[in-house]
């Protein structure tokens, strides 16, 4: 079996380009004892990957020059060597940026698609999902009638957020750019919607918008930039904030100033936490089950930009720094 995977042309700072990926084609090897050929049908493309091509080993290591990239995926296995695994099963991965992949069976996750379609288990039943959910539940702790917003709502993390924020008695405030966007967020059930491309004070538009709640009582931060400074002077004494992400600082040249307002975070006596998926799978049963309560109930919508064939990955990964998609964004194969 052939293969055509992207490869990483060189580590990089600044704006992500086209120039920084390559396409090969390999012959994927005879598998062994133990291992299973797989034929990749959806790859996730996510903003913590951009991390990763910097070439500074974070809390994870970096992307090797000249090796196929990696991120979520999911696929058939087309031939095995392993017990328990057959032919047309499916499997999720880390083994993305490929068309397909030898590799050992007990590294990879066998799901059910005849519950949820496969690609579900790379959007809201998967990391993303599980990643609003360990925010909210675990770092923020949510409660019933408080007021919750959610930044960058109707990309993959956020709109989760909203729909699992509401699911569980809060209210919420959402903030997104332009219409199509705010319309998502609208959708999916946020009680209001802020367009924070249409003002000039972030701050005082979502102070306006949860006045009717009483105020904001926590933030999910996956933005950075000027939504943490409008967060800080917005949310009230004791809120807490879950730090996902901060897209909008991740293809900087070099670093710029951070918000001129830290000392909210004395004064109002806020819990501020960053937190890394990975060091939460301890609830990975629990989200399990409260989402598919949710979905059961149809609390829970799912809405996917994706783009076609393995040659459009990267961008796709570009695409998410420039706001191209609404809801996860994946690529098909």
């Amino acid at each position: 079996m052939k293969s055509r995977e992207i490869r990483l042309t060189q580590h990089f700072t600044g704006p992500v380009k086209s120039d920084y990926f390559e396409m090969a084609e390999t012959e994927l090897p005879e598998p062994a004892e133990g291992e299973v050929v797989v034929r990749n049908a959806w790859l996730s493309v996510d903003p913590y990957m951009r991390g990763r091509m910097i070439g500074v080993k974070t809390y994870i290591d970096p992307f090797e020059v000249g090796a196929p990239l990696e991120g979520g995926a999911v696929g058939q296995v087309v031939q095995s060597k392993a017990d328990g695994f057959k032919e047309g099963d499916w499997v999720m991965s880390m083994k993305g940026w490929r068309e397909g992949y030898v590799a050992a069976a007990d590294g990879l996750t066998k799901i059910d698609a005849s519950v949820l379609p496969p690609e579900a288990y790379l959007g809201v039943a998967g990391l993303t999902g599980m990643t609003a959910y360990i925010g909210l539940k675990r770092i923020i702790e949510l409660k019933e009638g408080e007021t919750l917003w959610m930044s960058a709502a109707a990309g993959a993390v956020g709109s989760a957020g909203v729909q699992f924020a509401k699911a569980m008695g809060a209210n919420v405030i959402a903030t997104a750019g332009g219409k199509e966007k705010t319309d998502f967020c609208t959708e999916i059930g946020a009680d209001a919607v802020v367009d924070y491309k249409a003002t000039d004070d972030l701050a005082g538009a979502v102070r306006a918008a949860a006045e009717p709640f009483g105020g904001v009582d926590a933030y999910f931060e996956n933005v950075g930039g000027d939504h943490l400074q409008a967060a800080l002077d917005v949310i009230k004494p004791h809120g807490r904030m879950a730090v996902c992400g901060m897209i909008a600082r991740y293809n900087d040249d070099t670093p710029l100033p951070g918000p001129t307002n830290l000392t909210q975070i004395i004064a109002k006596k806020l819990k501020v936490q960053g937190f890394i998926l990975s060091d939460h799978f301890d609830l990975q049963g629990e989200f399990i089950k409260d989402l598919s309560d949710w979905m059961m109930a149809g609390k829970v919508k799912t809405r996917d930009t994706v783009y076609d064939g393995i040659e459009q990955t990267p961008d796709a990964f570009m695409g998410l720094f420039t706001g191209a998609n609404i809801g996860k964004m994946l690529v098909k194969l």
